[in-house]
């Protein structure tokens, strides 16, 4: 037996390759309305601040407002987020890898779709960040672990894919507990910003911290248990943990297939709404996830 395993062990299986049985999460017979609902987002008036630095603990809502009445720009923003990741990140521990050069280069296409009046919607132009169990094209997607430090994915996240479609702009890929467990990783163990000696929780550490600490707008994370709302609970943010199958997994790091959500973690309510809105539904791929109103 023993010889088995070790030979089933042996099998290049990658994480990408979906099981062969997959969990449906609708009752036998439940009737689930077809449509999707439009979610009516609420910008804040805001007027640009005297130091664009104090953008970095806007919500959405506000950051929306100013770049679509073009009071502040992506590349603004992206810098400006992209600098306090550089200065705050390696005291929190709270980033794997900063996809600069995608960001700058998302962020000057935000830039001038405005000028040409194409706004995509309220996360047009917005930084974010996603946890790193999320596949970036081009980029590391690390698992938090040692084993898997250099490993890169030939794919992109759907969630990540949403985003990109709805303006967002990738700043960095955050730390995540080794394999999504704890606040642990490869390089260190991520802090809450509120007080340093604590860990921020896990496995959803670097969104959790980075968010708190205004270095992205709002962040991607993942749970299957408590992944979400404990990092959100012991950094102060606003954490949704949706339900199984409204979110297309594709592209992150299976933990649990039958438990496996991913979600936004924000400054608000309101914000964790809008991502929802954006990130949810079915891709194709993922035959866990329903369409939902």
């Amino acid at each position: 037996m023993k010889g088995r395993y070790d030979t089933l062990r042996t099998v290049d299986l990658p994480n990408s390759v979906p099981v062969p049985l997959y969990f449906d999460p609708r009752i036998p017979g439940q009737d689930i309305p077809k449509g999707r609902e439009k979610y009516l987002f609420q910008e804040f008036p805001t007027k640009r601040p005297k130091n664009i630095e104090e953008c970095a603990f806007y919500t959405i809502g506000q950051l929306a407002h100013l770049i679509r009445t073009q009071q502040v720009t992506s590349l603004e923003l992206t810098t400006m987020y992209l600098d306090r990741l550089k200065r705050h990140g390696p005291t929190l521990e709270c980033v794997v890898t900063l996809t600069e050069e995608l960001a700058l280069e998302q962020a000057r296409r935000a830039d001038k779709f405005i000028k040409t009046g194409r706004y995509l919607g309220p996360l047009h132009g917005i930084p974010y960040g996603a946890k790193d169990l999320l596949a970036v094209q081009g980029y590391k997607t690390t698992w938090g672990a040692m084993t898997h430090k250099d490993q890169v994915l030939d794919e992109t996240a759907t969630v990540v894919k949403k985003l990109e479609e709805a303006g967002a702009v990738l700043v960095a890929k955050l730390t995540l507990g080794a394999l999504a467990w704890g606040d642990v990783w490869y390089g260190g163990k991520t802090r809450n910003p509120w007080n340093t000696e604590q860990g921020s929780s896990g496995s959803s550490a670097g969104p959790g911290s980075a968010t708190a600490a205004g270095l992205v707008a709002f962040a991607i994370g993942s749970e299957t248990w408590g992944s979400i709302v404990s990092p959100a609970t012991r950094n102060g943010v606003t954490g949704l943990r949706p339900t199984f199958g409204t979110v297309s997994k594709t592209g992150a790091m299976a933990l649990a297939w039958s438990m496996d959500k991913l979600g936004p973690m924000c400054r608000s309510v309101d914000d964790c709404a809008l991502v929802y809105s954006i990130i949810k539904g079915t891709d194709g791929k993922d035959h866990s996830v329903v369409d939902v109103p």
